[in-house]
């Protein structure tokens, strides 16, 4: 049995009663709380008043004293939303070009992912410093060549002219690399001991092992096709490939920039795919952002 040591008068000064503990620990995360609160307050503010907005009517919004809850609430922006301006055929057009767009990303850069981070061939190293120098060069500086490559093949207002540039970005090859690097090469060995191809330890092994990565990943590219604005702006060039951000931005400009009501619906219908993949994800989202390293 141990001997119970005696409290000497040096170890006694150092102790701490738990009221005076409590009370060290408790204030200064009352002030961090009060600050984050007064953070997150200023951050979702815009998006309720945008909300609450969009059941005003354009007078009501424009009336002073503003109220902040709206005096007769109304679907009527949304009902011309999805009537007058087409509003279904620019949302089918966003969810076509980000889903395969996102899926495209999990694929192709899963695939090249795995090869920079677990294949050992020549050139392995000067690849994945082309995919860093990629990674770091703003995305309008390749725009123009990019235009007229697609311009050649002809894809010029058609999906695949949307889609193809982006089935594969830095971004999505190294959040991969980095999260397979994690993973140990015990079990790819084990897997090619038994006679498992490397297709088959990419699918079976290797994917299934990736689920923060590919939320990480799905988010990211998703959110990023959703918003992109320039590149359909200059490839779509009839109304009926038009994107959400496209078409909202083309409708607040010269006399339908005063219909704010309309504007506030139409800003919410973009919004909502985007709060809902976040929402189902954000779990293995922080999980992958944690584990990449990616801050």
């Amino acid at each position: 049995m141990t001997a119970v040591q005696p409290v000497t008068d040096a170890t006694a000064s150092v102790i701490v009663p738990p009221a005076q503990r409590r009370r060290r620990g408790t204030r200064p995360r009352w002030w961090l709380y009060v600050v984050l609160t007064l953070g997150v307050i200023a951050m979702i503010m815009p998006f309720v008043w945008m909300i609450l907005g969009s059941f005003k009517t354009t007078t009501e919004i424009r009336q002073y004293p503003t109220e902040f809850l709206p005096r007769d609430a109304t679907l009527d922006n949304y009902t011309e939303l999805f009537g007058r301006l087409d509003f279904a055929t620019y949302f089918t057009n966003s969810v076509v070009v980000a889903v395969a767009v996102t899926l495209g990303n999990i694929v192709f850069s899963s695939m090249v992912g795995y090869a920079l981070a677990k294949l050992d061939f020549a050139g392995k190293k000067l690849l994945f410093g082309l995919v860093l120098v990629t990674l770091m060069v703003p995305g309008v500086v390749t725009f123009v060549p990019l235009f007229v490559l697609t311009a050649n093949l002809g894809l010029v207002n058609t999906y695949p002219g949307l889609i193809l540039p982006f089935l594969i970005t830095p971004l999505g090859v190294f959040l991969m690399r980095q999260f397979m690097l994690s993973l140990p090469d015990d079990i790819i060995e084990a897997a090619r001991i038994d006679g498992a191809s490397e297709w088959r330890i990419f699918l079976r092994v290797i994917m299934p092992l990736c689920g923060p990565a590919v939320a990480t990943l799905t988010i990211l590219t998703f959110l990023g096709s959703w918003n992109n604005f320039l590149w359909p702006l200059v490839v779509a060039t009839t109304e009926d490939k038009y994107t959400l951000p496209v078409a909202l931005a083309l409708y607040s400009v010269g006399q339908n920039a005063a219909e704010y009501g309309l504007m506030m619906a139409g800003a919410v219908v973009v919004i909502v795919p985007v709060l809902i993949v976040f929402v189902l994800l954000q779990r293995f989202f922080v999980q992958g952002i944690a584990l990449t390293g990616i801050k």
